[in-house]
This record gives structure tokens, C-alpha cells and sequence, in this order.
């Protein structure tokens, strides 16, 4: 390499990028650490909520406090940074968020599924909440041959009722119940 030739930096995703997706990616990295930065900002809030102790001076929220204090710096200053990749490139052809979206199309299912879990667990009870996105999560995701159903059936199964087991009679956590329970 000779010393003429200009340092380009360079992160792992943008080296197989070309120039139209590198503005993209850029973007796509300053919407989700605003997304986080507002969630962490929001459970930094909250978190001086939770009940204190007598044997703890600083109070039980100070560390998750502390935590998301730095979660939250370290995404501004990832945010910093990816607006600078933003506004040194190009902007993207048309029709690449939708070719984006397409590629990403399980991902975003996946995400989909996790947040209907999550509604659902207060509604059905972990055991059937957790049962179902299993089986829709492994349907998503392929599963379509007889033995592998029956492994993905087993594999729901063992995973929602053996979890519910484990936590209600082993370490005597009570998971919602749900009214089928």
C-alpha cells in the first residue's frame, strides 16, 4: 500500500455496500438508536420508581439507572457518528426501501409474532401464549416436513408447559396464568 493513498474508514456493513445503501444503512442505524435512546430514556424514568430498601443507601433503581445513563451516551454517540456516514453519502435510488423491507421481510415477522406473544401472554397465560408463538415463530421460520413438525410440536410443547413447570413448582415464581389454566 502505498502512503499516497487516502485512509478510508470503513465500517463492517458498508464494505460489501455499494454507495446507494450505504446513506440507507446509516439512516437505518440513526432510527434505531433514537429508538433505543427514547426506550432507555423511558425506563431511566421509570426505574426511579421502583421501591427502595432499608439496606440499600442509593435505593434499588440507582444501578439500572446508572446502566441505561450509559446505554443512553453510547447510543447519542453512535448516533453522532452515523450522522456523519448520513451526510457524507449520496442519497439512495428509488425503490430501496422497499427492496430493504422485502430482504428483511422474516426479521420483521419474527418482531411481529414477539409482539403479539407479548399481548397475548396477559390474555391467554404464558403456557398457551408461549405455545402458540412457538409454533407460529418455527412455521415462520420453515418448518414444513412431517418430522420436522413433530420436533418443532415437541419443541413448543416441552418449552412452554416444561418452562411453566419449572418456574411455578422448582423456583415458585408464579407466571400468568391465564384463564384456560
Amino acid at each position: 500500500m502505498s502512503s499516497q493513498a487516502p485512509l478510508q474508514q470503513t465500517r463492517s456493513s458498508d464494505r460489501g455496500a455499494d454507495p446507494d445503501t450505504r446513506r440507507a444503512n446509516a439512516l437505518a442505524h440513526l432510527v434505531l438508536n433514537g429508538a433505543l435512546v427514547v426506550l432507555f430514556a423511558t425506563l431511566f424514568v421509570h426505574a426511579g420508581a421502583l421501591p427502595s430498601s432499608m439496606w440499600e443507601p442509593l435505593g434499588s433503581g440507582s444501578f439500572p439507572r446508572l446502566v441505561l445513563a450509559v446505554l443512553i451516551m453510547i447510543n447519542l454517540g453512535i448516533m453522532v457518528q452515523e450522522w456523519r456516514h448520513y451526510r457524507s453519502n449520496t442519497a439512495a435510488a428509488p425503490g430501496l426501501v422497499r427492496r430493504w423491507l422485502w430482504r428483511h421481510r422474516l426479521a420483521f415477522g419474527v418482531l411481529a409474532l414477539f409482539a403479539l406473544y407479548i399481548i397475548s401472554v396477559p390474555a391467554l397465560g404464558f403456557r398457551l401464549a408461549s405455545l402458540f408463538f412457538l409454533v407460529l415463530a418455527q412455521l415462520a421460520l420453515g418448518v414444513r416436513r412431517p418430522r420436522s413438525l413433530a420436533i418443532a410440536a415437541v419443541i413448543a410443547v416441552t418449552f412452554s408447559f416444561g418452562l411453566d413447570w419449572l418456574f411455578r413448582d422448582v423456583f415458585i415464581i408464579s407466571l400468568p396464568r391465564g384463564p384456560f389454566s
